[in-house]
């Protein structure tokens, strides 16, 4: 296994400001850094779905591992939910503008979201996500969590899980996983992610 389940099943599930646990070295370390070097090459902003990119066997096998019953099943009995049949979204970021930290909460369509890192340490410095009591303010926050490699946040989306971090430009490696809020949602979900994702490239190009 790369994911450390019994890690992961330890940590310590926080009820406030809103349901979530953090996980430091959710991978495990022996291959931790074979997954990293395995992470798909970004050279643009934005989140990007799994399936428009290029990665290696190890971080294949990640991805297999993130989609399998036994993640499914540890985070369902964290969080007390019922995640059976919920579909999955999953996308990956390596490239960060000014304005991708600024403080905000998941999209109702969303049920859970799981935030894996694989940066090395001094990479994307001072971009640690916060968890945050409030829309308003960055440094109201009760937790944050490092972007390093192995490092995860899981948190259930409710209508005030706000959370961001430092404004920053640069590299920052990141998957975003989300179990979905209805079985019948993730086609219009990504579709809707990818139709946004070509309209800002395109004007971007301008």
């Amino acid at each position: 296994m790369l994911l450390d389940l019994d890690r992961i099943r330890q940590a310590e599930l926080h009820s406030s400001p809103y349901p979530y646990f953090i996980v430091s070295g959710a991978l495990d370390a022996a291959r931790a850094g074979e997954v990293a070097r395995a992470f798909p090459d970004i050279d643009r902003p934005g989140a990007i779905a799994i399936e428009d990119t290029a990665y290696g066997a190890a971080f294949a096998r990640l991805l297999d591992e993130l989609r399998g019953d036994a993640f499914r099943s540890v985070l369902a009995d964290k969080l007390d939910l019922d995640l059976d049949g919920r579909d999955i979204t999953i996308n990956v970021r390596g490239q960060v503008r000014l304005t991708d930290g600024n403080i905000h909460t998941d999209k109702p369509s969303k049920l859970v979201t799981v935030l894996l890192y694989f940066n090395q340490p001094g990479e994307a410095p001072g971009t640690d996500l916060r968890i945050l009591r409030n829309s308003r303010d960055l440094d109201d926050y009760v937790d944050q969590v490092p972007p390093v490699l192995g490092s995860m946040l899981v948190f259930k989306v409710t209508p005030d899980c706000w959370h961001g971090h430092k404004p920053f430009v640069g590299k920052r490696n990141s998957l975003q996983l989300n179990y979905l809020s209805g079985t019948r949602s993730r086609g219009k979900h990504q579709l809707l992610h990818r139709l946004v994702g070509r309209m800002k490239r395109k004007l971007a190009a301008r």
